[in-house]
């Protein structure tokens, strides 16, 4: 056991990075579809492909919430002290949890599907999407329990596989069935996109089991020593897995019905503006199924951070060593900003040719330009929230987020029915939702742990900023090759370099930053 242990734990660097390749892979294997679906069935169909997904999102919650981080946090402590039957019992116990919530949830969405898409959805048309998409909540709940578990045994490996397998499988499923479907119109064509979805999450689960069942020899040989497994059974494992998870589920569930009460009210705030509902279920396509994932790119880094981060600092803890707690913190914060900032100045500056490139919809670049003004706060929050969970302060993240989340619905009922803001009325809400949520976030974990990041880094990388935006708009309107896309590939290179030379010299990162990179990490040994 202990050869095969160290064979796939990884450090929390390394794992991070591993999340962070299959990230990008996904991130941007998942703008063909981004960028192919609304040329096939236009804004209006992305609109009713993005309507569904708010209220899956608050089932999927209700099944999963805080299990898989839960299963992570504690696999990690109980590896740590060596006790293979409590890894086990944790993860029977979550699934079998799991299951069960996953068929009353699924049935629940199969009967009421009619009344839910007429009563509750802001457009009827939804319901093929809707009855297509009721498989993905168990199949996305088995998987999410095999993650936590890989994940509390630091090996990210399983997980960034099975996410590439799904992006694949998608992308080609649900282009092939949008199509085939479209000349039976837009509600079947969306349809045919999230039938492209459920295979690609049955996909990433077979991925799970495979790599699962492979491994299971050797750890079966160490689960089934008597005293430990006697020892085990006297642990009340569902009601510490209950004690964690409820509140984080809480968290996640105030973020899924904002999300859900974000696209209904939104819908309707822009119908009480005089806008019709085709054209507003079009915007919010748009918003939410083109410009947002744009935003989110470098969430593949912020994600691979968070996922990493809870078992580490859930590790750092049980042997009550801080500084590695802040190490960690610090090393996490800093990887957020110093990636997530080009990514603003480029959107900011180029989102008239980026969307007109991507989707050929320049009309909505405004609205990625406004949303780029708050791309940091959004980066460094999900290594915050990360934090909070693993040192057991969820109650503490699920205020902060109720807070974010109230604020956020009382203004896009005042600013999107007022036809002077309309759809951007519903975008400088999110913009509030997300500079107060991080705020908040960074503000809880000064005060249970007294970490803060260093202001000067922040002056650093904003200075950066400017230097690069200014590189980057001067090489653009040289215009030096004939084809726009090139001359803006070149531009976001020729700043990219600018500023990482810049972050090296102002000491933000070093040789020892670049050589945890995958692939490219020996050039800098």
């Amino acid at each position: 056991m202990t050869k095969h242990k160290n064979t796939t734990k990884q450090t929390f660097i390394k794992g991070a990075m591993i999340l962070l390749a299959a990230g990008i892979i996904n991130r941007l294997l998942g703008f063909v579809p981004r960028i192919a679906l609304p040329r096939i069935m236009g804004a209006e169909g992305v609109g009713l492909y993005q309507l569904s997904y708010p209220f899956l999102t608050v089932m999927l919650t209700i099944i999963t919430g805080g299990i898989p981080l839960a299963v992570a946090k504690w696999i990690a402590e109980a590896e740590s002290q060596g006790d293979s039957a409590r890894v086990k019992y944790i993860f029977r116990t979550a699934m079998g949890l799991v299951a069960l919530l996953g068929v009353i949830m699924t049935g629940v969405m199969l009967l009421g599907a009619k009344w839910i898409t007429t009563h509750i959805l802001p457009d009827a048309r939804v319901y093929q999407t809707f009855l297509v998409m009721t498989p993905m909540l168990m199949i996305i709940g088995l998987s999410s329990v095999y993650r936590g578990y890989f994940q509390g045994k630091q090996n990210m490996i399983p997980t960034a596989v099975s996410q590439i397998v799904e992006t694949v499988l998608r992308i080609i499923a649900s282009l092939t069935f949008a199509y085939l479907f479209l000349p039976y119109g837009l509600e079947w064509a969306s349809a045919g996109a999230m039938l492209g979805a459920v295979i690609g999450e049955i996909g990433g689960l077979a991925v799970l089991l495979w790599k699962y069942y492979r491994d299971r020899p050797s750890t079966k040989q160490t689960v089934e020593k008597p005293g430990q497994v006697n020892s085990e059974k006297n642990i009340p494992v569902l009601r510490r897995l209950l004690g964690l998870s409820i509140p984080v589920t809480g968290s996640r569930l105030i973020g899924s019905f904002s999300y859900l009460l974000e696209s209904i009210l939104t819908a309707r705030s822009l119908a009480a503006a005089g806008i019709a509902t085709g054209l507003a279920t079009a915007q919010y396509g748009a918003l939410q199924g083109m410009i947002v994932p744009l935003l989110l790119l470098p969430t593949a880094l912020t994600y691979s951070l968070a996922v990493s981060l809870v078992p580490s600092l859930s590790e750092a803890a049980a042997r009550g060593d801080h500084a590695l707690i802040h190490k960690r913190l610090h090393q996490s914060m800093r990887l957020a900003l110093v990636s997530g900032a080009p990514f603003v100045v480029i959107m900011f500056l180029f989102a008239e040719p980026i969307c007109r490139m991507l989707y050929n919809h320049a009309d909505i670049a405004p609205m990625l330009q406004l949303i780029s003004t708050v791309g940091i706060f959004i980066y460094l929050q999900a290594p915050l929230q990360a934090a909070l969970q693993a040192l057991n302060k969820p109650g503490t993240a699920l205020i902060n987020t109720l807070i974010g989340a109230i604020v956020k619905l009382v203004l896009i009922v005042q600013l999107a029915s007022d036809p002077e803001y309309g759809i951007n009325g519903a975008l400088i809400a999110i913009c509030v939702n997300i500079v107060l949520v991080t705020l908040l976030h960074a503000i809880s974990v000064l005060k249970f742990i007294g970490f803060h990041m260093k202001l000067l880094d922040f002056v650093k990388v904003g200075a950066a900023m400017v230097i690069m935006g200014a590189a980057a708009q001067f090489t653009m309107n040289q215009q030096p090759l004939p084809a726009e896309w090139i001359n803006l590939l070149l531009a976001c290179a020729a700043s990219a370099v600018i500023y990482l030379l810049l972050m090296v010299i102002m000491k933000i990162i070093d040789r020892h930053d670049m050589v945890r990179i995958p692939l490219f990490g020996n050039w800098f040994k």
